[in-house]
Order: structure tokens, then C-alpha cells, then sequence
């Protein structure tokens, strides 16, 4: 009898310890418009996410939902601005410039640090060192617990010889608008299309000569086979930043223990993304290598001759009126804020 009861007592005890954690843990869904698979998805989930768990001992844990499954790209900001389909999720400022005009300035730079972990620490101490950048994400009910970095651009071309400083003739296609100006100043005529398999088709037959896109994105849809011609620099990466965020009000509730957690996670996967996106960089170049595309490492001297070209600072101070005038008037500030740290970083 005695042992029965000690059983129960045993089992009750076991189960209200059960409901206890189980009330205790912090759940946070996360939305990703990208399939699980890539460098950065793998970096969020592998790294950022497990140290997370680690961190809170499994009291918080990631429900995380890719490949669109709850937002698109194009909608995540709402999606996490709102926080009923997730509570946390990916957010690209490039497609949210009315919500993010300040983030618009990264890829305004043709040029930026020459190594992964120096782009990193450039993000980490704009991020500290700049209060509007956080307060425009305030605006929209969001807070940036940590950011990721992808491949540089690169410029695939149909021809073994494209001198960057001199683009008269040819044409390309180009998604950012900072990048479609900089094409048209060093001469070359930039045409809008889908990114689908017609890029693949326009270069095939001639009506595009090149492209300048993240080497991944290229890479996506083959784009190689029709223009092999490849130069690339980790230089000619900067400003296409994926920020994590969680909805502030979400944030706000969270207990000081949680968030002590998640903030002890961000630094320690701050401090693995610059040789993750060095070692990832490299191996991509040799597996489009490998299967028949033509890399050319972009010399200081050509890095030199197509931010010259680009004649980016005119285009950003056409920017800066264009958002004074829409109210954004902190925006020549902050631009400039952002050229002295980018220098210190490329020094």
C-alpha cells in the first residue's frame, strides 16, 4: 500500500513538473521566404537557432517555418510587424523601401569591406553606433535580434572581356535600383525583366550581355552556362542585409531570462558569419568553376575603376533630396555616418 502511494505521489509530482516546463517554455514561430538548405537558412538554423536552445536550456524554442510557408519576401516585414502568422521571420529592407529607407543606403556603396568578417564587424558597429537604424524598425513594430550576409555581387557576362570602367554597347539586367544607375553611368543600358528562366533566354541570344547579381542568385538559375564569364570580388558585396527580427511588442513580453538568451545566441553567431561567408564564397567559386564557368578575381585596380564609373556619390545625393523631400530628413545624417564607418572598416 505504502509503495502504491509513494508510485502515485512519484507520478504526480513527475507530471506537474511536465506542465510546469511545458508552460515555461517561450515558442516563437519563424517565418523564411527561402528553402532550408543555403548558407544563410543553414547559418539561422544550425547556428543561430541551436545556440538559442543552448542558451535557454530549451526553454525557448524556434517552430520555423521556410520557403514561404507563412509570408513572402515581400510581405514578411507586415507579416512580423502584425505577429499573428509568426513571430519571428526574415526581413530584406530592399523590399520594403517605403518602411526602411534608411537600409536602402548599404547598397548604395559599389565597393565595401574586403573580407567577410570585416563586412560583419562593419554591420555590428553601424548597428550599434547608429540610433536611427533601430528606430526606424521600431516604427514598425520590429527589433533586429541579429543580422546575416550573403554571397558578393558578381558580373556574368557572355564575353571573356568586360572592362568595368566602360560598359558602352552592352546590356544588362540588375535588380537593385543603386546598381542600374551605377550600369548606366559606366555606359551600359540596363533592361527590367523577370528573374526566371528568360534571363537564361536573353543571354542565349544576345538581347542581354550580362548580369550583376549575388553569385548565388546567378548560380540559382544556372546562369553560368549562358555567361561563363564571371568576375567577382568579396568587394563587390556590401548592403544586401537579411534582418532577424521579432515582433517588438512579442519582444517586449518575453522574460528578461529569454531574452538574455537569445541576445547571448546573437553574439555568438556574430562571431562565426565572417569566416562562414569567406569559406562559403570560396567554395562556390570552385564549384561553378569545376563545372565550366571562367572566374576572374577582380584586382584593386579594377575594383577601383568600376566605382568610378558607377559615380556613386552622385547617385546618393540625388537619394538623400528624394527622401528629404518624402520627410526622411535625417537620411543625409545617417548616409554620412555610414561612409566614415565603412572607410574605418575598409582600411
Amino acid at each position: 500500500m505504502k509503495l502504491h502511494v509513494a508510485l502515485c505521489y512519484a507520478l504526480v509530482l513527475a507530471a506537474l513538473s511536465f506542465l510546469t516546463c511545458t508552460q515555461a517554455d517561450t515558442v516563437l514561430r519563424y517565418t523564411d521566404h527561402e528553402p532550408y538548405g543555403n548558407m544563410r537558412t543553414r547559418a539561422i538554423n544550425d547556428i543561430f537557432f541551436a545556440a538559442i536552445e543552448k542558451e535557454s536550456q530549451g526553454r525557448v524554442r524556434i517552430e520555423a517555418h521556410w520557403n514561404g510557408e507563412l509570408s513572402t519576401s515581400y510581405n514578411a516585414l507586415h507579416t512580423v510587424q502584425v505577429g499573428e502568422k509568426a513571430d519571428i521571420g526574415i526581413v530584406v529592407p530592399e523590399y520594403t523601401p517605403k518602411q526602411l529607407p534608411l537600409y536602402q543606403i548599404f547598397k548604395s556603396f559599389p565597393v565595401g569591406p574586403a573580407s567577410g568578417e570585416k563586412q560583419a564587424a562593419f554591420f555590428q558597429h553601424v548597428f550599434h553606433d547608429v540610433p536611427e537604424f533601430e528606430a526606424e524598425l521600431a516604427k514598425n513594430n520590429l527589433i533586429n535580434l541579429q543580422f546575416f550576409l550573403g554571397y558578393p555581387a558578381a558580373f556574368f557576362s557572355t564575353s571573356p572581356v568586360t572592362p568595368l570602367g566602360n560598359l558602352q554597347g552592352t546590356t544588362w539586367r540588375t535588380a537593385s535600383f543603386w546598381h542600374q544607375a551605377y550600369l548606366e553611368n559606366a555606359g551600359g543600358k540596363v533592361i527590367k525583366m523577370p528573374w526566371n528562366a528568360q534571363i537564361t533566354e536573353a543571354l542565349n541570344a544576345g538581347a542581354l550581355n550580362g548580369l550583376l547579381v549575388n553569385l548565388d542568385s546567378g548560380d540559382d538559375i544556372q546562369a553560368q552556362k549562358a555567361a561563363k564569364y564571371i568576375q567577382l570580388s568579396p568587394q563587390l558585396w556590401l548592403g544586401h542585409v537579411y534582418l532577424l527580427t521579432i515582433n517588438k511588442a512579442r519582444w517586449e513580453a518575453l522574460p528578461a531570462e529569454d531574452k538574455a538568451a537569445i541576445q547571448r545566441a546573437a553574439a555568438s553567431t556574430q562571431r562565426k558569419i565572417g569566416p562562414l561567408l569567406d569559406a562559403s564564397l570560396r567554395d562556390m567559386a570552385h564549384s561553378m568553376q569545376q563545372s565550366g564557368a571562367s572566374i576572374t578575381w577582380l584586382s584593386p585596380t579594377q575594383l577601383q575603376a568600376w566605382q568610378q564609373a558607377s559615380r556613386y556619390q552622385q547617385v546618393q545625393e540625388q537619394w538623400v533630396a528624394e527622401q528629404v523631400g518624402q520627410g526622411v530628413s535625417e537620411s543625409g545624417h545617417v548616409l554620412a555616418r555610414v561612409t566614415t564607418l565603412l572607410h574605418e572598416a575598409m582600411r
